[in-house]
Order: C-alpha cells, then sequence, then structure tokens
C-alpha cells in the first residue's frame, strides 16, 4: 500500500487493512453494533452506528446487530423498537436477524461454571459496600476477599443455588478470581453475576441471575465471531478485562478497537440524564426535536443523509474531542437545500391591502418547489387584493437603506409584483393595523416591464386563502456548550429556557395543508422546517429545523 493511500485511511481502516493483507481471520470483516436497550439512541450512537456499518461495508464485511439486555431492571421492547427503527432510517441494515445477549444466558452460565471449575471464579457473600471498599485506590492495592479461598465444589454449589433463586438480591455475587492488586481498577476481581429478580423483557422469568456488562459482552463478540469490536474509548481500560475471559475460557479472540466518542456542542449523551430531561419534563419526551437522540434529529427535520455526512466529516479519532454544533447545522443545511421544497408561511402576519388591485379578482402565479431540483417542478399561488406579510418586514419610520416595505418605497413580492407603499390605516389605540400599497401591473415575476429594480424581496400569503398553523420554533436545549463540564452544578442550571417558542398565529400558503408527516420544507427567508407528526388538516404543526445561516435566525415574539 502506497503511504498516500495509507495516510487516508483512518486508523481504525489501517488495523482492518493491514488484518486482510496477513490472512487475520482469512479477510473475513464482521463488525457488530450492542446497543442497551434502556434508553433512545443519541448522536454519539449514529457515530458508533457509521463507524460499525460503514467499515463492514467497506471491506465486504456485516454487522450483527444485538442487544445488549443483562439488565432487566431498566431495559423494555420500547427500547427495542426505537432502536431498530433509528438504524433502518439510518440506511444500514444488519446481517441476519436481530440478536440478543439473553439468546446466550445458557453458554454464558456454562462459560462461568468453566471459570468456578478453574478456580479462576468464586461466590462472594460480600455487601456492595464492603466489596467497594477491598477493590481500594489507583494507588492502594485492594484486599482478598475472605469468601476467595472457598472451595471450587462450595462455589459450584452456592452458585447453582443463585440460579435456582434460593438467596435474596444483592445476598451474593459471583466474581472472577484475578488479581487484587492490579494497577487496573476493572481486574482486581470483578463481579460477572449478581442475583436481580426481575422479570426480562424477553427470558420472562426463567433466570434469576444476571451476567455484568464486562463479563457478556466480550463473550457475546467471542460466540459470534465478531472480527473487530469497535467501540468508543470509555471503554479501553475494560480491554483487559475481555481480553483475560477469551484467554481462561480458550474461545474466539474477537479484536477490540476504541475510536473517540462523539461530543457535540450544547448536546448531552449520557443515557442517565437524558432519561432525567424526559422524568422531569423538560421535554416532551425522547423525539422531543431538542433532544440529541436520533428521533428526536428526525422529528426535528434532520436528514439521514446529513447525519451520516456529519459522522463522516466529524472523522474517527484516537482522543476524545468536541465538535462544533454549526458543523452539524451546516451538513443539514447543505442536504435540505438540494431536498426539501419551497413554501412560504408569514410567522408573524400583518395584512397589506393593494388598493389599485380590481375588487374580487384573483390570479393564479407559479412558483418554484426547488431551484436546486429540476424535477421538483412548480405549484400555483392565488394572489388577490390582500396579503399578509411579516410585521417585522414593515417599518413606518424607516432609516437609510431599509430594503423592506415603508411608505414611499417599492418593493417586490416573491414570485409576483412589485408593490408601493403609500400608508397605513391604524387602529383605535394607534397601531398600525393594515398597510396600503399600489402594485405595478407590468410587474409580474418572470414577465416584469416596468424597468423598476427594488433592492428588497418579501414573502407573503394570500389572505382569501391563507391558513393558520403552529410553527414551532427551536433553539439549543443548554446555554452553554458543555454543560456537564462544572462538577459543582447540575447540568440541568444551564438548561435553556428559552429552547422552544411556540407561535400559534402564524399563516401559510394553502399547499401545505395536506403535508405529511416528515415532509421537509424550506420556508422562504426563515429557514428549514419539518412537518410535525402530531399534524392534521386543519391544524398544520411545523418545526423549525435549521436556520438558512450559520446563526439562528431571529425568532418573533409576541
Amino acid at each position: 500500500m502506497s503511504e498516500e493511500k495509507r495516510e487516508s485511511l483512518n486508523f481504525i481502516e489501517q488495523i482492518i487493512e493491514d488484518d486482510i493483507r496477513n490472512g487475520v481471520n482469512h479477510g473475513r470483516v464482521l463488525t457488530r453494533f450492542p446497543p442497551e436497550p434502556n434508553g433512545y439512541l443519541h448522536i454519539g450512537h449514529a457515530k458508533a452506528i457509521c463507524i460499525n456499518f460503514g467499515v463492514a461495508q467497506k471491506y465486504g464485511g456485516k454487522t450483527n446487530l444485538r442487544f445488549d439486555d443483562t439488565n432487566p431492571a431498566t431495559e423494555e421492547t420500547e427500547y427495542v423498537d426505537s432502536i431498530i427503527n433509528d438504524i433502518k432510517w439510518l440506511g444500514f441494515e444488519w446481517n441476519g436477524p436481530v440478536l440478543y445477549t439473553s439468546d446466550y444466558f445458557d453458554q454464558l452460565y456454562s462459560f462461568a461454571i468453566n471459570l468456578i471449575q478453574k478456580g479462576l471464579a468464586y461466590v462472594d457473600d460480600s455487601t456492595p459496600d464492603e466489596i467497594a471498599a477491598m477493590k481500594g485506590t489507583p494507588g492502594v492495592a485492594g484486599k482478598d476477599s475472605v469468601y476467595k479461598s472457598r472451595s471450587i465444589d462450595e462455589n459450584l454449589d452456592l452458585f447453582h443455588r443463585m440460579k435456582n433463586g434460593e438467596f435474596e438480591d444483592g445476598s451474593r455475587v459471583l466474581r472472577a478470581n484475578i488479581d487484587m492488586t492490579s494497577p487496573n481498577m476493572l481486574m482486581r476481581d470483578p463481579i460477572i453475576y449478581r442475583i436481580k429478580k426481575e422479570h426480562h423483557h424477553r427470558s420472562g422469568d426463567k433466570w434469576c441471575i444476571y451476567p455484568m456488562y464486562d463479563f457478556a459482552h466480550g463473550q457475546s463478540d467471542s460466540i459470534e465471531n465478531i472480527t473487530n469490536s469497535l467501540c468508543s474509548l470509555e471503554f479501553i481500560h475494560h480491554r483487559p478485562v475481555y481480553d483475560w475471559f477469551i484467554e481462561k475460557l480458550g474461545i474466539f479472540p474477537s479484536k477490540q478497537t476504541e475510536f473517540a466518542r462523539m461530543n457535540v456542542e450544547y448536546m448531552i449523551t449520557s443515557k442517565r440524564k437524558l432519561l432525567k430531561l424526559v422524568q422531569e419534563n423538560f421535554v416532551s419526551g425522547w423525539d422531543d426535536p431538542r433532544m440529541p437522540t436520533i428521533s428526536g434529529m428526525r422529528r426535528r427535520g434532520f436528514p439521514a443523509e446529513a447525519i451520516r455526512n456529519f459522522c463522516d466529516k466529524a472523522g474517527v479519532a484516537k482522543r476524545e474531542n468536541t465538535i462544533e454544533i454549526s458543523l452539524l447545522d451546516a451538513c443539514v443545511r447543505e442536504e435540505l437545500n438540494k431536498t426539501s421544497l419551497r413554501a412560504m408561511v408569514v410567522l408573524d402576519p400583518i395584512k397589506v391591502i393593494i388598493t389599485n388591485y380590481p375588487i374580487g379578482r384573483s390570479e393564479l402565479l407559479m412558483a418554484e418547489n426547488n431551484p436546486e431540483d429540476a424535477h421538483a417542478g412548480h405549484r400555483e399561488m392565488q394572489f388577490g387584493r390582500e396579503i399578509y406579510i411579516e410585521r417585522e418586514d414593515f417599518m413606518e419610520d424607516a432609516p437609510p437603506k431599509y430594503f423592506r416595505m415603508t411608505p414611499g418605497a417599492d418593493v417586490r413580492l416573491k414570485n409576483a409584483y412589485i408593490l408601493h407603499c403609500t400608508g397605513v390605516e391604524n387602529d383605535e389605540e394607534g397601531n398600525v393595523k393594515n398597510i396600503l400599497v399600489t402594485y405595478y401591473p407590468n410587474s409580474k415575476s418572470g414577465e416584469d416591464v416596468s424597468g423598476i429594480k427594488p433592492k428588497g424581496t418579501l414573502h407573503w400569503v394570500n389572505a382569501e386563502d391563507a391558513l393558520p398553523c403552529e410553527v414551532r420554533m427551536y433553539d439549543k436545549l443548554f446555554t452553554v456548550p458543555d454543560p456537564t463540564m462544572d462538577d459543582d452544578k447540575d447540568f440541568l442550571e444551564f438548561y435553556n429556557q428559552d429552547s422552544l417558542l411556540t407561535l400559534q398565529n402564524s399563516l401559510m400558503e394553502s399547499s401545505l395543508n395536506n403535508s405529511k408527516s416528515g415532509t421537509q420544507y424550506q420556508f422562504i427567508r426563515h429557514g428549514y422546517f419539518c412537518t410535525d407528526p402530531d399534524s392534521t388538516p386543519g391544524k398544520m404543526i411545523f418545526n423549525k429545523t435549521v436556520g438558512l445561516k450559520d446563526s439562528f435566525v431571529k425568532e418573533v415574539k409576541k
């Protein structure tokens, strides 16, 4: 391989190509994505999915989807279903049927018996606090448990009785017999089985003992003959534990390689913290568009292609880093600019009366659905004597170089005519009620022969057929880039109280009334929006996805 080609590969690809060249596993590549079904997938999982599925695809391999369902107290079928849906939506297909660690409970139990028979595991009656104390500290060696000297026969008997449900939760555990003086705290006789009399979402009440993650995870990889166990950096200190089990059990040596997890500004990826946001109603659910979950980003309108591109551009690193949220926004914006339909929605409407337009007359004007897509076609928009524009697009006493609507000035309507503002009508309190204008009949968009060159162009909706809609304007969920950085403060102290602004009186062009859930639009001059699943004909709801530029578009506050 040339040095130039090798430098273009990330370090995981270099490892795999070296293995293929050296005939490791006969050139076979089999990765896996092993989520715990105790929450919804988030942006960090999206990166892990892209890496695991991506490298397998690149080298003609496959990827298993395996749920690590070893803790029945926190697992739900709802999470399983959502994870399956998220992976499919991101555009990936797994190898064969969906797998579960619970499929291997009998095999894992046999592995534990094997370790006991070899004198490499023992039943410990110590309390959780006693076990934690005897572990020592990174600078102080741990101490052996008084139960470490139990005979093999006694350990086999006790472990069998644990399985049969004879003991209470927390009264006994099975620990690996490794080394209480190891500099790696995880190697100090880790717990590999605990008693947990909980109903399991798949195995029911068959088991009342469950393997710990560090015992089940590596062995499940081995059972499936996974060639490359790719995981995030927090598992680097767990690798010696996995390798120890593989060596002592004499099973298939899956190779673990760690990469830096996905850290994105203004987002958190702790499932515990995300669950707290849901349970304490800081958000409406796991799929709240402000959440960094895949389902939340999908509901907000992020295209799957944009998330994949973001993960690719963020790269595969060996060291922890934080990615600027502007990169994610840019990837979303780039994709939506190519694929989203154009439409006009007035967020904070004020009426405009075209005084020289005939009363009772209306006409149909043509508007492009997407200028970036030659196949997107056009749509018809009705135009009449009365229209609505944005309240902020009018100023009665405007400063120099104000290019929107103001008395005495000309401005163009998108896909329509040039208007000349002549004055206003005020209500009883002196506030502007209606804007009065005239139009130039020979200035229709595409047929303009007026010779007038206004500098501003406004979006609008026709008063006769415009329909009300709800628009949800989203900002960042937190007020600081890293809400978990300060150990002395609860991350919720940085919750952005203004992260959601709901506009109830917006008006949309009539073509949007039957918009299907998930349809993505560019609302002219406002940014990109997505039809919310809660929408119904007559009550359409749109979620703000991202602004037109690398900053949030100014929201309308009433």
